[in-house]
């Protein structure tokens, strides 16, 4: 058997030093969170109508191909498997055939965004009302802000038709609008709602000058932030422009890539238009354990290092074919206050470049955003800021006579090379119990006659040992549990229940008390009742002259639907239930069905046993209760 399917890694901490906070952890031990809310919001884009004037700003400041990119549906199962294998310590995916990540050079091809040029960085507000009058022409009401943000909808009912006859100044002011809900709704998205901060605003004063800002380095360092956020176990959100990352994905992986109708004769710029439309293939029942599955078992044959070779570069703008070697440019990427680092070294062979061993990444703090308005935050990111600066002086070079088996064999000691389990954790709990069971009998049946005083104790301590590891499964398993319907709390992290329906609790008086059984304390799991094919796979773990004791003693019940929250993703689930109520920007397809499982759930309270010698004693103990 592999050894990774009892120790995924990393077998050497140095690099993955945060794998405890990892989702992957968690995902280890049984704990799954199920498909992420992805929050994209660009279906209404196509409801802005420019005019000529506007068409032309848009793209002095940068955005004439982003503009041009329509509403993708997104494939939350694949996105949140492909956040499983994103580490935040190196800012690259960990697959099984080594390290992959999204580059400047995909950004360039993928949305036909600048990637070199003045870093997008600024001044942070905590109000909207002045920066909103004074670039847009008028300010929201009240109901429209919140904090240092607006409202896109807002943005596209004051401005998403601008007169013909409307003046320059007034024709700006309009296009600066559609910019902000431009950027708001596809690479700078939230998971605060239909938000965007206005403090990108100052920056399109000036389009010409505009144009000059590194849109899609900041493209980069925003996703970069949110798949490491959405990377951690505590979290069930992410943002960010994920349409690149869903075609990056498509380019690169034969995983859950869509069967095109036809295959494009003549490319279209950018290359994220190859996906647009309807493409024929079977995903609806995709889910994220599909897709874990998929990348813990990728191969070589599976991945596509370099996809663009044999695209027709004809239609890509000059500028942006000048640009791309800072694909291979190790350096920081800057988007007001997130500064996240660009490591081509680690991913050579998306070059066309043999892999090494890459440097050891060193650990950096991530900037917060200023609270008080008016800060100025090129004065708090100065190293970050010169990194930048010097980004064409650190271009990755080849190097020759290099192994790549050397780097392998390096790689598997420091990554995370499982994420789902290969045997699932009910399985080996089952099986060791039943070896527990097997192993018991024998040192119960085993004659001692012959033996001397050191093998009798030997035989002696076999059976205490595999009679406690039973007592431990099943002895201290019995718990009683008052009011089925009562919600209580979970037995793990801070999470609450709250009930699906709208029917009216219980009161506490109700005291009907039943046995319960629980199946798999080792996996820390929620507590409930079993269903019969469950308990079946327990007594299996019992002498059949003792199951049908067990049997009598249980009774099951069904406890009321309850729909599980998690407490650490509090906030984003407040924005997530409000934006519901009063978004209609908001683009639909944003949670998974499997990532609102319903668990059953009743209060309990353990009852401790007694040490008992024998499985007998944990039946008189049943039958007792």
């Amino acid at each position: 058997m592999d050894m990774h399917s009892s120790n995924p890694g990393p077998i050497d901490d140095s690099v993955l030093y945060d794998q405890d906070k990892h989702v992957s952890a968690a995902v280890w031990e049984g704990q799954e969170r199920g498909a992420l809310r992805c929050h994209e919001h660009t279906s209404k884009l196509d409801r802005w109508v420019l005019t000529d004037k506007q068409i032309e700003l848009v793209k002095k400041a940068g955005f004439g191909f982003l503009r041009l990119i329509p509403a993708i549906s997104l494939d939350n199962p694949l996105i949140s498997a492909l956040v499983e294998r994103w580490r935040r310590e190196t800012n690259t995916f960990h697959f099984t055939v080594g390290e992959m990540t999204v580059t400047l050079e995909d950004v360039a091809y993928l949305l036909g965004l600048p990637i070199d040029g003045e870093p997008v960085i600024g001044v942070t507000y905590t109000t909207c009302d002045a920066v909103c009058v004074k670039y847009l022409g008028k300010g929201p009401d009240s109901g429209y802000t919140s904090g240092g943000m607006v409202k896109l909808s807002w943005l596209k009912e004051s401005f998403s038709h601008c007169p013909e006859d409307a003046s320059d100044e007034d024709v700006e002011c309009y296009t600066r609008a559609y910019l902000l809900y431009l950027v708001g709704s596809t690479i700078f998205s939230t998971t605060t709602g239909n938000k965007v901060p206005v403090m990108y605003l100052p920056l399109f004063e000036d389009f010409e000058e505009a144009g000059k800002y590194a849109w899609g380095a900041a493209t980069l360092s925003f996703l970069y932030r949110a798949l490491g956020n959405a990377s951690l176990k505590s979290q069930s959100t992410i943002s960010g422009c994920l349409t690149l990352l869903q075609c990056w994905s498509y380019y690169h992986l034969n995983v859950g890539r869509p069967r095109l109708k036809h295959d494009p004769i003549h490319e279209c710029f950018p290359f994220v238009l190859r996906w647009k439309g309807k493409q024929s293939g079977p995903t609806s029942n995709r889910d994220v354990a599909f897709y874990r599955k998929a990348l813990d078992s990728l191969k070589a044959s599976d991945v596509n290092w370099s996809p663009y070779t044999n695209i027709g570069h004809t239609v890509i703008p000059v500028n942006i074919i000048n640009s791309l070697i800072l694909g291979r440019s190790k350096t920081m990427l800057i988007c007001f206050d997130k500064a996240e680092r660009h490591l081509p070294d680690r991913c050579l062979r998306q070059f066309d470049m043999t892999q090494t061993i890459p440097e050891d990444v060193q650990k950096w703090e991530r900037k917060s955003r200023g609270v008080d308005g008016g800060v100025d935050l090129s004065l708090k990111m100065e190293s970050e800021l010169n990194e930048w600066s010097y980004r064409r002086l650190h271009i990755v070079e080849a190097e020759e006579d290099v192994e790549e088996s050397e780097y392998m064999h390096w790689y598997l000691r420091i990554t995370r090379k499982l994420v789902g389990r290969p045997i699932p954790i009910s399985s080996e709990f089952q099986r060791m119990n039943a070896a527990l069971r097997d192993i018991a009998h024998v040192a119960d049946t085993l004659s001692t006659h012959g033996m001397d005083d050191q093998q009798i104790q030997a035989v002696s301590r076999i059976r205490y040992v595999a009679h406690e590891c039973l007592r431990d499964q099943f002895g201290v398993s019995l718990v009683v549990a008052s009011v089925p319907n009562e919600v209580g709390k979970r037995t793990r992290g801070k999470e609450k229940v709250r009930r699906k329906g709208m029917g009216k609790r219980r009161k506490k008086e109700d005291t009907d008390h039943h046995s319960l059984y629980r199946l798999n304390p080792m996996a820390s799991q929620l507590v409930s009742y079993p269903a019969e094919n469950e308990l079946d796979h327990a007594l299996q773990c019992l002498p059949p002259s003792e199951t049908e004791n067990v049997r009598a003693s249980l009774m099951v019940h069904k406890v009321d639907e309850v729909e599980v929250c998690d407490d650490s993703n509090e906030v984003d689930d407040l924005h997530f239930r409000h934006t519901a109520e009063e978004d209609d920007d908001d683009q639909p397809s944003q949670g998974a069905s499997e990532s609102a499982a319903e668990l059953p759930c009743t209060a309990t309270e353990v009852v401790q046993q007694p040490s008992l010698e024998s499985t007998e004693d944990v039946a008189r103990q049943v039958e007792a209760h």
